[in-house]
This record gives C-alpha cells, sequence and structure tokens, in this order.
C-alpha cells in the first residue's frame, strides 16, 4: 500500500508543478498585456524588470494554485482511467476514497502553506510589486526625439530637430526653445546641425551645435513686458561656429517610493492587522452615527424653538433638552392657522430653510457614512479572502479527482477545458458575491463564500457518483435517460386520450 501510495504522489506532483507554472505563466502574461503601456519605453533595467516580475510572481501564488490542484487532479486521475491502472486498482478492492487518500493529505499541507503564504507572504509581495509598479508608472518615457516633432517630454524646454542621420549620429536644423526661467519662450537657439549625448548617468543631455545663433530677450526688472504694440526692448544674439548645450533631465531615473506609504493598504496586511483595521473603522462609524443622531435631535429642538417664538406652547422653553423634545407635541397646522400672514410667511420661509440646512447635513453624512461602510467591506473581503483561496485548494481536488475517474481522458486537452469552465465558474461566483459585499448587499461572510458554498457539495456529488462508477460523463447515459424519459411522456399523453 505504501509503494501505491508514493507511485500515486510521484504521479500527481509532476503535473502538479507542471500546470502551477503554466497558470503562473499565464497570468504573469496578462498583467504585462495590461501594463504594457507603462512599461514599454521607460528605458528599465532587467534588474528592475526581473524584481516586478518576481514580485508578481509571488502575489499570484494563492490564486494559481487551487487552478493548478484542480488541473493536475484531472490530468492524474484522468490518466488512470485512461491507462486502466484505476480499474485495476478498484478490482483489487481498494475503493476511490483510499486511492484519493495520499493526495488528499497533500491536499491538506497544501491549504496550510497556502493560508500561511497568504497571511505572511502574500502582504509583502504585494506592497513591492505595487510600489515598484507605482514607481514605474510615475517614471518617464526614454528620451526618444523624433525628426519633423517638437519633444516637450524635458521641463522647461521645446526641442525640435528636421532631420537625423542614423549612419553618423548627426541632427540637422536643430531648433531649442528655452523657457525654463518660467517667463515664456524667452531664449531660443538654433544650429544647423549637431550631435546630442546622454550622460551614463541619465541626468545630463548635452548638445554639441555646430554653425548657428541663439536669441534672448532681455527683461527690464524681471518682468516681461505685457503690452508690446509700437514699443521696442532689448535683446541680445549670438553667433557661433561651436557650442555646447547642457540640459539637466529630471524624472527620467527610477525614483524608489518609501514603501511605508503602501504599507496600510488592505491588500498589505495580514489577518491581525486586518482585525485591527476593521476594529477601529467600525469604533469610528460608530461614534460617527452616534454624532449624526446627537445633531439632528440639536436641530430639529432648536427648529421647533424657533417657532415657538410664534406660537407659544407651555411644552417648549429653553431649557428643554433635545431628548424630551417628544413631550412637546401639537398641531403645527391649528398653530399656523392662528398666526397673521407674515407670521406664517416668515413660518414657512423659516421653516424651508431649516429643511434646505437638514437635507444637506443628512445627505453629506450619509455619504461619508457610506464611503466608510465600502472601506471597512474592503478589509472584511480582504479578511475573509484568505481563509477562501485556501479552502479551494481542498474542494478543487475534490472536483478534479473525481471527474477525472469518470471522463478518464489524461494529457492537457480535456483536463484543461474542463478546468477552464469550473474555475470560470468558480471565478464568477466569487466575483459576484464580492461585489455584493462592497456594495452592502450581503454580509462579508456571505458573500465570501457562496462560491465554497456551491461548489463543495458538487465535489462532494462527484466524489460520490465516482465512487458508485456512475458514467454521468457519458452521452450514451443521457439519451437513454431522454429517452425513457420522453417513452413515459408519450405513454402518459396517450392514457390521456384513451380516457
Amino acid at each position: 500500500m505504501k509503494r501505491l501510495h508514493r507511485y500515486i504522489l510521484k504521479s500527481f506532483l509532476g503535473p502538479l508543478v507542471l500546470t502551477f507554472f503554466i497558470v503562473m505563466f499565464l497570468m504573469i502574461m496578462q498583467f504585462l498585456w495590461r501594463y504594457i503601456d507603462d512599461l514599454v519605453g521607460k528605458g528599465l533595467h532587467f534588474n528592475v524588470l526581473a524584481e516586478l516580475l518576481f514580485y508578481l510572481a509571488a502575489s499570484f501564488v494563492p490564486m494559481a494554485l487551487p487552478l493548478a490542484i484542480l488541473l493536475a487532479a484531472l490530468m492524474t486521475f484522468g490518466n488512470f482511467g485512461e491507462r486502466f491502472e484505476l480499474t485495476a486498482m478498484k478490482s483489487s478492492g481498494i475503493p476511490l476514497q483510499k486511492i484519493m487518500l495520499p493526495v488528499f493529505y497533500l491536499m491538506i499541507a497544501l491549504t496550510v502553506f497556502a493560508f500561511y503564504f497568504a497571511n505572511n507572504i502574500l502582504p509583502i509581495a504585494n506592497l513591492k510589486s505595487r510600489s515598484l509598479l507605482w514607481d514605474i508608472q510615475r517614471q518617464r518615457p526614454e528620451l526618444n526625439i523624433k525628426a519633423g516633432e517638437f519633444y516637450n517630454g524635458i521641463d522647461g524646454y521645446s526641442i525640435k530637430i528636421g532631420k537625423k542621420d542614423f549612419q553618423t549620429n548627426m541632427l540637422y536644423h536643430i531648433l531649442i526653445y528655452d523657457h525654463s526661467a518660467k517667463k515664456g519662450n524667452i531664449s531660443v537657439t538654433y544650429a544647423d546641425s549637431g550631435k546630442m549625448i546622454i550622460t551614463p548617468n541619465k541626468e545630463d543631455l548635452i548638445f554639441n551645435l555646430y554653425h548657428g545663433q541663439s536669441y534672448e530677450e532681455i527683461i527690464n526688472n524681471g518682468k516681461r513686458p505685457v503690452y508690446r504694440k509700437n514699443k521696442t526692448y532689448p535683446f541680445r544674439q549670438d553667433y557661433f561656429s561651436e557650442q555646447i548645450l547642457v540640459i539637466k533631465l529630471t524624472g527620467f531615473g527610477l525614483k524608489r517610493t518609501d514603501e511605508n506609504l503602501f504599507k496600510n493598504n488592505y491588500s498589505m496586511l495580514n489577518l491581525s492587522q486586518l482585525q485591527h483595521f476593521i476594529d477601529s473603522l467600525n469604533r469610528q462609524l460608530d461614534s460617527r452615527k452616534i454624532m449624526f443622531k446627537t445633531t439632528i435631535k440639536k436641530q430639529c429642538f432648536k427648529y421647533a424653538y424657533t417657532f415657538s417664538k410664534y406660537y407659544k406652547s407651555d411644552s417648549l422653553s429653553k431649557n428643554t433638552q433635545p431628548d424630551s423634545l417628544t413631550a412637546a407635541r401639537f398641531d403645527i397646522w391649528q398653530a399656523i392657522s392662528k398666526l397673521s400672514k407674515p407670521e406664517q410667511q416668515n413660518v414657512i420661509d423659516e421653516g424651508v430653510t431649516d429643511a434646505t440646512i437638514s437635507y444637506d447635513y443628512i445627505r453629506s453624512v450619509q455619504r461619508v457614512i457610506e464611503a466608510q461602510i465600502k472601506w471597512i467591506r474592503r478589509h472584511q473581503i480582504e479578511w475573509h479572502r484568505k481563509f477562501t483561496l485556501s479552502i479551494a485548494c481542498v474542494i478543487f481536488f475534490f472536483i478534479g479527482a473525481p471527474l477525472g475517474a469518470i471522463i478518464r481522458k489524461g494529457g492537457l486537452g480535456m483536463p484543461i477545458t474542463i478546468s477552464v469552465v469550473f474555475f470560470v465558474f468558480y471565478y464568477i461566483i466569487s466575483m459576484s458575491g464580492e461585489k455584493f459585499v462592497r456594495e452592502d448587499v450581503w454580509s462579508p461572510f456571505s458573500g465570501m463564500w457562496i462560491s465554497t458554498f456551491i461548489l463543495l457539495p458538487i465535489g462532494i456529488y462527484l466524489t460520490y457518483k465516482s465512487t458508485n462508477d456512475a458514467a454521468i460523463m457519458s452521452p450514451d447515459a443521457y439519451s437513454h435517460f431522454f429517452r425513457r424519459l420522453t417513452d413515459r411522456i408519450l405513454h402518459f399523453l396517450s392514457s390521456k386520450k384513451k380516457d
């Protein structure tokens, strides 16, 4: 039995490792396709890209592992069925549950590992990858001045090149507008030809200009005149046969942001930190609700006391507390009818003003409370996700292993198709539940665990059917079922006609 268990584990581990790296590769490619515009043309070094891909791969592990387990289980037990090894094991008196037992123990270990990874390593990987991606997105594109177009990628300068000679690296008809002094285009340089060199540290852009001239306005008292009509002002014009122009480059190098700015995001926290933030946010929400109720009571008392200026009520006075306001009951229409026309108009105007103020205040507080609830839900979603993605390893195993034993097809063709269908089904349910939680339609527990509650019975059902050798994937079984159903319907209809 131990030798059989080792053989089953060995047969399972190979496809598991293979499918895991395939899934990881596909997820990384999907990410690169999504952010290709932010990565291309930045002049990034290989070590920066390798660091980003490493952290991204680590952040994809909790999602890739369940899919890899589903695919590997389908392949392994499908191969057993296709090679009649599963039939030989069952004919020897070994039930399917015992055949799955060694892999099930491995799934328990992988579930524990997945939870540890999601709780301790995933927050660090998310922090590293997203902070690095933020830095890359903020980095300017690599310097690329095209011929015939103005280039404005350098702060304070507009550069235009008429023609490039790629063999000699010579530039022709160079026009440089310098407005780095924040006073407009007061300095212009033109050269017939020249060369452009970027220093190795990418901090300076050096132009070697030949046969040109430069023009610069002289600003009086540091201010450029506004009205220039019919007036002349001094300027300086220089001619040169060779000139070196140095332009400082800013924002082209990769600047690393302090990671502490991102560490409080919900996706970068472990369970204890998430629980701490959830408790703190709930306390803030409760205190805001209490403050809102108190403010509304005070506003109601204020409005009622304002009305009492026109209608004398024994139950209202300056010393009346807001909590005892319910004792001040009177017929508002009867009270208004006893007032004069100007007093009635004053009461209506003040009431409309007070109602508008109250409505604006209630709407603003409502928006703040809704935003705070959504932020709490984000943390609660992340808290539950660390458990659901771990439990998904066991659930997908109980779906993949019996399904592979039923379809009896190995390789990558049929298992990939079935795995994609089940994983897409799981992903749609999970995302729908998560959306309902974010919108505060469902509770966090219901929304985040609904995929587990749906797929777990499916896994149990498939295991039961596979144990009884039910041909649920056989077309003949379904055609026989529908044929019997049709015969019964026809028999029922014919008996009705006879009656």
